[in-house]
């Protein structure tokens, strides 16, 4: 029997991390689609848990913004503050030590810290990959044109589905499974 094919441009729970970015309170209630974007956002969360995918947040000026959503936040962890729009600085020690070379992003807003966070892990030699259903912005043209400045950039585009089966990689296992009942899942209205 031939030996397993190990691509290196898909996503591994041994060589990604997922960043989850500025799901807080005050902002996300004027994000379009909101209730979809932290639906997929909660199930990578619960498919890096499942499948020990190394997870880490950000919050954008908490004080004026508010905190991370709850069904976010307890799947999180401590969430550092940040200033600047890209959690690349936030962060950085973080995927050092980790030594993930894919990082997944998810949350908001797409044009600004989704996007500023995309750049410059790019910049800093990282695989970044873009879950497009669990990120949004208030409008979707802004969304729209980010999606498509950061593709240009080199972002990979994929979805939360796709993210969730990648990192599993095989059927049959007790965590195929969960991931099963995670994309069985009600999307909500």
């Amino acid at each position: 029997m031939p030996e397993s094919i190990h691509n290196p441009l898909l996503m591994t729970p041994k060589n990604t991390a997922l960043l989850v970015i500025d799901m807080q309170e005050k902002l996300l209630p004027s994000i379009d689609a909101a209730a979809r974007v932290t639906w997929n956002t909660r199930r990578l969360l619960d498919g890096a848990a499942i499948l020990e995918v190394p997870v880490l947040g950000t919050e954008q000026y908490p004080k004026g913004l508010g905190a991370t959503v709850p069904e976010i936040a307890e799947r999180l962890g401590e969430v550092p503050e940040k200033l600047e729009f890209s959690s690349c600085n936030c962060v950085a020690e973080k995927l050092t030590k980790l030594n993930r070379p894919k990082v997944l992003l998810a949350g908001i807003e797409a044009h600004v810290c989704v996007q500023q966070t995309a750049l410059d892990l790019l910049a800093l030699g990282y695989d970044v990959l873009l879950a497009v259903d669990a990120i949004g912005s208030r409008f979707r043209q802004d969304k729209r044109i980010a999606l498509r400045r950061m593709e240009s950039c080199g972002v990979t585009l994929t979805t939360t589905e796709a993210a969730l089966f990648e990192w599993c990689r095989v059927a049959g296992t007790p965590q195929f499974k969960q991931i099963s009942g995670l994309v069985r899942e009600t999307e909500p209205s």
